[in-house]
């Protein structure tokens, strides 16, 4: 992929952003840049290119707008004490998006081009990258959608891709905490042939009525259960759920298609394993999860996902009851969370070839 490069006219001043960055929140600001490339059947992807962060102008008539074809995905950039910057896994996030392109009948950009188009951002904007005090990192947003002009039920024949890029703090402004959790018997997230596997703002949409809920009755996040039988842990939002057992042993609900394969849940099963723990993926229900913690054979619940890495789970609630879980960072959930923060900010050996070197 050849990319053109044509710096703003107008980037924020230093004062500017050493404000943006002493506070960066998350998704609230956005840098100097963005990336943009287009695709026609007859021309495969061309105008790859780096420009000026700027508003889109679209048609009313735009197929996005009307048939939600789009995909996204969500990865973040460190900057490491001997000064290089460094993306977490940007190839999986690459596949996964050529995953995510099939399946909303997209074309395919070669994940070579996708880790080009993260690369090119970031070295556009690389005083944009914080520095690593307080688990700050260059949060980056590559998304596709269909941008033809047209109404009518078939994938589009014009798709644009892109990349925005935002600073973030941590997740967890005043520390770590447990989460709070509702479990949601109305609602599912997504059934088998369904789009669960995929990163697309669909699933994040129909998430929302159910999280809103949860939020409405004071909890953090909602659960979600399978469309088939109603009984099996799925995930969460948008987060994905791990269980520690008594004897070590840790289990994660398998993904069966309606699931998301987090970048982030795939590196704590590798990460978990070199630990010393028994990693499982497979179905866990509903009754074992709450009958697992009032018995005690289940010692820890956490989440995970880019933002916040790992996250304690502490309670659980329904309709007609509750159990309770980690009251402040479980020894196995913080080892894991420590260990996976260690190597992403680089303080310790990347012995798994996760860390891309971008500057």
């Amino acid at each position: 992929m050849e990319i053109s490069f044509n710096p703003s006219a107008s980037p924020r001043s230093d004062e500017e952003l050493a404000a943006v960055l002493a506070n960066p929140g998350f998704g609230q600001h956005f840098t100097d840049h963005m990336f943009s490339t287009l695709w026609t059947p007859e021309a495969g992807w061309h105008d790859a290119k780096v420009t000026a962060y700027a508003p889109l102008s679209i048609d009313p008539a735009t197929a996005v707008l009307h048939y939600a074809q789009e995909i996204f995905e969500g990865l973040k950039a460190y900057r490491h004490e001997d000064g290089s910057i460094q993306t977490f896994r940007p190839e999986a996030n690459g596949a996964r998006l050529e995953r995510s392109s099939h399946r909303l009948a997209l074309p395919v950009l070669p994940v070579d081009d996708f880790v080009a188009s993260i690369d090119a951002l970031v070295k556009a904007d690389e005083r944009w990258v914080p520095d690593a005090a307080g688990e700050k990192s260059l949060y980056l947003r590559p998304f596709m959608f269909a941008s033809e002009v047209f109404l009518g039920v078939r994938p589009s024949k014009h798709v644009t891709y892109m990349v925005i890029a935002s600073p973030a703090g941590a997740y967890f402004a005043g520390g770590i905490k447990p989460v709070r959790l509702w479990l949601s018997e109305t609602y599912t997230r997504s059934g088998r042939g369904g789009m669960g596997a995929a990163k697309t703002g669909g699933n994040y949409a129909s998430s929302l009525i159910a999280q809103q809920e949860a939020i409405e009755k004071g909890f953090d996040q909602v659960v979600f259960l399978d469309a088939e039988e109603g009984k099996y842990v799925e995930e969460l939002g948008g987060m994905n759920l791990y269980f520690v057992y008594d004897d070590g042993s840790i289990v994660t609900p398998e993904t069966s298609g309606t699931i998301l394969e987090g970048i982030t849940r795939a590196s704590i099963i590798e990460l978990a394993g070199k630990l010393g723990h028994k990693v499982d993926e497979r179905r866990i229900s509903i009754d074992e999860w709450r009958e697992g913690v009032e018995s005690g054979r289940i010692v820890e619940v956490f989440a995970c996902g880019t933002a916040a890495v790992l996250t304690p789970v502490g309670v659980l609630a329904w309709n007609g009851g509750e159990v309770g879980g980690s009251e402040g960072v479980g020894e196995v959930t913080g080892k894991i969370r420590q260990a996976l923060v260690d190597i992403q900010f680089g303080r310790a050996e990347d012995t798994f070839g996760w860390m891309h070197r971008v500057l």
